[in-house]
C-alpha cells in the first residue's frame, strides 16, 4: 500500500478517533501532499531516516516560485510533526516503517513575544466608546479576552447561555476538544452584564455584528462574529489608540498570562487556564515575567548602585 492512500486513511483517523478540527485535517493535508510529491509515493517500508535528512534539505532549501521567500523553521517544522503523526498512526496499526522518534525536528528561530505594557494594555481597553450596543460588544470583547486568556476561536464560539455571570466562570471547548473551566475578572463581568441587558435579540451567539443583514432563523447563528471579525474589531482598536505593537486577540492572551505570572500565579496553574496541553508551551512567558531574576540584577548589577 503506497503512503497516499494511508495518508487518506489517516486523515479520516484524525476526524474520526481523535476528533481533530477541519482546520488541523486540512493543515495535515497539505503538509502531507507535499511529502508525497517529494517521495514520488512510496511504500511506508521504505521511508528511512535518510529520506527524512533529504526531506528536510528539501524543505530548507525551497522557496516561493512566485516571491522567492523561504520557509521559516517553524513552518518547516510543521511539516514534519505532520510526517511523525503519520509514522505513529502507521506504527498503531504495524504497519513497517521509519520510527517518529527519528523524525528530528529543526531549532527553531526564536520570536520576540508581543506583550503589550500596563500603559498601552489599559489605553487599548479603554478606546471603546460604550455609548450603543455595537460600541458595548467592542468594550466586552476586549475585556473578556484580556480577561480570559481565551483564543479568537473560542471567544467566537461562545454562546450567551454559556456564561454564568454570578459565579464569574463558563467552560469552553479548546484545542484538541478539551473542555476546561475559565474564569471571568469582575471588571469583564461588569461590561458582560451591562451588554448582555442591552441586547435586544434572543439571539443564541454571545458576540453578534449589527450590521448586514438580519439572520431570520430563531438562533441567529448567521450574527456570530467570526474569529476574522473579531481579529478585525482589535486591529481597529489597536490603531485608535496609537499603539506602536501590531496587537492581536493573541496578544491580549499573551497579557493575560504574564499578568497572572508576574502577579504571583504558579505556572502550572496558568498552563490549565490557557489550556496548553505541553508545559513547554507556558514557559515562553517566563522569561519575561520572572521578578526574582530582575529584583537580583537591579540588587547586585554594578551600575545600578550609582547614586
Amino acid at each position: 500500500m503506497l503512503i497516499s492512500a494511508l495518508i487518506t486513511d489517516f486523515l479520516e483517523y484524525l476526524e474520526l478517533e481523535r476528533n481533530a478540527s477541519q482546520r488541523t485535517i486540512v493543515n495535515y493535508d497539505h503538509y502531507l501532499k507535499r511529502f508525497v510529491d517529494f517521495t514520488q509515493d512510496i511504500d511506508p517500508g521504505k521511508i528511512d531516516y535518510d529520506l527524512i535528512r533529504r526531506y528536510r534539505l528539501h524543505l530548507s532549501r525551497y522557496s516561493d516560485p512566485k516571491t522567492g521567500v523561504h520557509l521559516k523553521k517553524i513552518t518547516q517544522n510543521y511539516f514534519l510533526i505532520a510526517i511523525r503523526a503519520f509514522l505513529k498512526y502507521l506504527a498503531k496499526r504495524d504497519i513497517s516503517s521509519l520510527s517518529p522518534e527519528k523524525v528530528e525536528l529543526s531549532e527553531a528561530d526564536a520570536r520576540p513575544l508581543k506583550v503589550l505594557d500596563n500603559e498601552s494594555l489599559e489605553r487599548l481597553l479603554q478606546t471603546p466608546i460604550p455609548n450603543d450596543i455595537s460600541g458595548l460588544r467592542d468594550k466586552t470583547l476586549l475585556e473578556l479576552l484580556f480577561s480570559t486568556g481565551l483564543r479568537v476561536s473560542e471567544l467566537a464560539s461562545l454562546n450567551r447561555e454559556t456564561i454564568n455571570i454570578e459565579r464569574r466562570e463558563f467552560s469552553v471547548i479548546g484545542k484538541g476538544n478539551k473542555i476546561r473551566v475559565v474564569f471571568i475578572s469582575d471588571e469583564a463581568a461588569l461590561w458582560l452584564e451591562r451588554y448582555l441587558q442591552n441586547r435586544r435579540d434572543q439571539f443564541k451567539p454571545l458576540f453578534i455584528r449589527f450590521q448586514g443583514r438580519i439572520d431570520p432563523s430563531e438562533d441567529g447563528e448567521k450574527m456570530r462574529l467570526t474569529s476574522r471579525s473579531i481579529e478585525r474589531i482589535v486591529e481597529k482598536y489597536v490603531k485608535k489608540a496609537g499603539l506602536s505593537i501590531k496587537a492581536t486577540p493573541h496578544t491580549l492572551r499573551h497579557g493575560f498570562a504574564t499578568d497572572l505570572l508576574m502577579n504571583g500565579a504558579d505556572i502550572r496553574s496558568v498552563q490549565e487556564m490557557l489550556g496548553h496541553s505541553n508545559i513547554s508551551t507556558t514557559q515562553i512567558y517566563t522569561h519575561v515575567t520572572n521578578k526574582h531574576l530582575k529584583d537580583v540584577h537591579q540588587a547586585f548589577h554594578s551600575k545600578n548602585k550609582v547614586t
